[in-house]
């Protein structure tokens, strides 16, 4: 929500199994599609911004051209050299002003085309020359150079710039090939390092994942040497102090009392703000938390998902049986400590021959 109050475009995505950072089979540009589906700006924040982002580009080239006294074509040229510069650029202003001559000529189909061409929802360079007339789509080798692209449009577009945010990074900590690791590793790094050395210009991003994918040495973002020069954290920050100028930044777990406060916040909601409909008493709280703290120990506020989805659970029960009592379910709840990105992914049909850095089987032959 800062992002977009500061007049940024912001799109976002999940990875999964199907959608990575670097593939070969379709996943990367599945991420980029997904992400740029997203898109969303402070007038649109909901997501699906894009169309009204390339409507913006091409309605303030049309004033502009009409204050000027020129040609529309002229200002639109303009307007889309500097996305030219990059690589894979040309055919991305083409594209652009493929919308704009669909918006001229009340042409839908043409302006659909050019949006699912943005959307690198093209899967065919045949399909994408037919329709639009160029020779490339984005393709899982381009997707980094694409957000790039998609970076300067929303600039020229007169936004400040494209905020990408990825979470569940850890699909890549928990892919079972480390020659894919690898790859992932090394489109991270090329990330990383055109932002530390200003390479880049109005975009930023912002990577989520879980404490393992970044420091674990066998697996995580730390087992590549060059990551973790680049992302090891400031020596000087210890003992309570803090540096949010780096490039990581590790969130604080809750505490206690914040998970207090944040299962109040949960049965408020389930009473719609009405104190008088609370489904527990303000006694039940604390006797949760020292129920999950038997339970878990203190993984139950440090990794809090499964403690409050068994909270939402206790009072969906109560909520739906008016007659239960809460210190009746309460030995009944059943919580788990939350291994989120620690279990590994298999691929499908198990592991794979000289696939994975993992001792499958061992025969011992006498």
């Amino acid at each position: 929500m800062i992002a977009l109050e500061r007049k940024c475009v912001t799109v976002h995505a999940d990875l999964a199994p199907d959608r990575r950072i670097h593939a070969g089979g379709g996943q990367a540009r599945a991420l980029y599609s997904e992400a740029v589906r997203n898109m969303a700006t402070r007038t649109k924040p909901e997501g699906g911004a894009l169309a009204a982002v390339v409507e913006r580009l091409v309605t303030d080239g049309v004033k502009e051209a009409g204050e000027r006294q020129i040609a529309v074509e002229k200002v639109i040229d303009e307007k889309l050299a500097p996305i030219q510069e990059f690589v894979g650029g040309y055919d991305f202003a083409t594209v652009l002003k493929a919308y704009w001559r669909g918006s001229e000529t009340s042409n839908e189909d043409l302006k659909t085309a050019a949006l699912r061409w943005l959307r690198g929802e093209f899967s065919t360079k045949t399909e994408a020359n037919k329709s639009l007339g160029v020779r490339t789509i984005v393709d899982d080798d381009s997707v980094y150079d694409s957000l790039k692209s998609l970076a300067c449009l929303t600039k020229v577009a007169g936004y400040a710039g494209l905020l990408v945010m990825f979470d569940e990074m850890v699909n890549i900590y928990k892919l079972q090939s480390a020659q894919a690791r690898k790859l992932n590793f090394e489109q991270i790094l090329r990330i990383v390092n055109d932002a530390l050395q200003g390479n880049t210009s109005s975009i930023g991003f912002m990577m989520c994942g879980t404490p393992q994918f970044l420091m674990d040495t066998r697996r995580g973002l730390y087992s590549y040497e060059a990551l973790q020069s680049r992302l090891a954290e400031n020596q000087f920050a210890t003992g309570g102090l803090v540096d949010l100028s780096g490039p990581v930044i590790n969130l604080q777990s809750l505490t206690p009392e914040d998970l207090l406060v944040l299962l109040s916040n949960i049965r408020n909601v389930f009473a719609a703000g009405d104190p008088s409909k609370y489904l527990v008493p303000d006694e039940a709280l604390p006797a949760f938390m020292h129920h999950c703290d038997r339970r878990i120990g203190e993984a139950y506020f440090r990794t809090p998902r499964t403690t409050v989805k068994a909270f939402v659970q206790l009072l969906s029960v109560l909520e739906q049986n008016p007659g239960a009592r809460w210190q009746d379910l309460l030995g009944q709840v059943q919580v788990a400590a939350d291994l989120h990105g620690q279990e590994e992914m298999v691929p499908e049909g198990g592991p794979q021959a000289g696939d994975g850095d993992e001792l499958t089987s061992l025969r011992i032959g006498t």
